[in-house]
């Protein structure tokens, strides 16, 4: 194998595949990359076996072949290379030899046959979508997700089909992130539910661009495949049966407040500088178009603000993890948003006053 090619056609694949591949990895042969080249161009694959990136471009092969090499030393060393210097990368025997300019490195392979592939996604449902409005989905919804919750399929992102609408769900049991995109063509009659693992979700969100491109998507009962121009990623979804989200939703609200999300966010950060750092409690009181918002740590410092919003209901008085409610203030996008109660007890609901589908449930908590 003998490739000529510049410092950036090759630091362009390796960074988006290098964020797959273990820093540890069990198996040596994972914290590889996968080159491949052949008449049609170059290939260039991570994968952790349960999440694999490939990057696949046109570029001309000088002589075909295929190797594996450590991706993250690889990587280094072309970022540290001058801007715009031309690369030669050619295997001899068990070593690949990267020569640019007056710098010459030798890094040891292991065979392109051992390396494992992610299955081929095939048959399952297929639809097209904006790369940025599928972004916008999964980032408006994944930061709900669980963390190395025994409950493993709350550690990953719900993806729900049905007609012509797909959905993203995360929630870690104490908050609730739901998102809503209309797609323009119907891909399934029936519901569908995949769930994503996280690791898959933070790789997804690497290779879709801010940009006007398309996301091509695949899901089968095992794996999902998502197609950005010469990217690709393929993941294992997590076999388990999502709990029934909807119950959460609170449906019947008998207060709501609504207020500028950007002057309710910015009183929210004020008064969390003295909440506690462990619990991050505030406390929401509510009546006749006032709200005051305050917090007290053990120390006995408090802080307290108040703001002129649109209220209707009773007088309320709740409290909050300000964290919860911060994360989905910053997820919206609206100018006014509206947050739902139905009791000091229930959650509440944050949604957009007008347009925008989304909703983020957070569990109330005592102070």
């Amino acid at each position: 194998m003998k490739l000529l090619l510049t410092r950036e056609a090759l630091l362009r694949p390796l960074s988006t595949i290098v964020g797959v591949v273990e820093r540890r990895a069990k198996v040596p042969i994972l914290g590889n990359v996968l080159i491949l080249a052949d008449e049609s161009g170059i290939e260039m694959v991570g994968s952790d076996n349960e999440v694999e990136v490939s990057f696949r471009s046109d570029h001309p092969v000088m002589v075909r072949g295929s190797t594996t090499v450590n991706a993250r030393k690889l990587h280094d060393i072309v970022r540290a290379l001058p801007e715009g210097i031309e690369c030669q990368i050619e295997q001899e025997e068990n070593h690949l030899l990267l020569r640019a300019g007056r710098s010459r490195f030798s890094l040891v392979t292991l065979p392109a046959a051992d390396f494992p592939r992610v299955p081929e996604v095939e048959g399952g449902i297929r639809f097209e979508l904006p790369a940025r409005a599928l972004r916008r989905l999964i980032e408006r919804s994944q930061f709900a997700m669980a963390q190395q919750d025994f409950r493993y399929y709350l550690n990953g992102l719900l993806i729900e089909l049905a007609g012509g609408r797909l959905r993203a769900v995360a929630t870690d049991g104490h908050r609730l992130a739901l998102t809503e995109q209309t797609l323009e063509q119907e891909v399934s009659s029936e519901l569908q539910q995949f769930i994503l693992p996280r690791k898959g979700v933070s790789e997804a969100l690497r290779l879709l661009p801010d940009a006007a491109d398309v996301a091509s998507v695949i899901i089968a009962a095992s794996h999902l495949a998502l197609t950005v121009g010469h990217q690709r990623l393929v993941s294992r979804l997590v076999d388990a049966r999502y709990p029934d989200y909807e119950r959460v939703l609170p449906r019947e609200a008998r207060a709501e407040l609504e207020a500028p999300r950007e002057a309710l966010r910015q009183a929210f950060n004020r008064i969390a500088i003295l909440s506690n750092e462990k619990y991050r409690g505030i406390r929401l009181n509510l009546a006749d178009g006032l709200l005051k918002v305050s917090a007290q740590n053990p120390e006995l410092e408090m802080a307290e603000e108040e703001m002129e919003v649109k209220y209707t209901g009773q007088p309320l008085e709740v409290g909050f993890n300000v964290s919860y409610l911060l994360e989905a203030l910053a997820a919206m996008d609206a100018e006014m948003v509206a947050i739902e109660f139905t009791d000091p007890n229930s959650s509440c609901l944050l949604r957009a006053s007008e347009g925008s589908l989304d909703r983020y449930v957070v569990m109330p908590m005592r102070l």
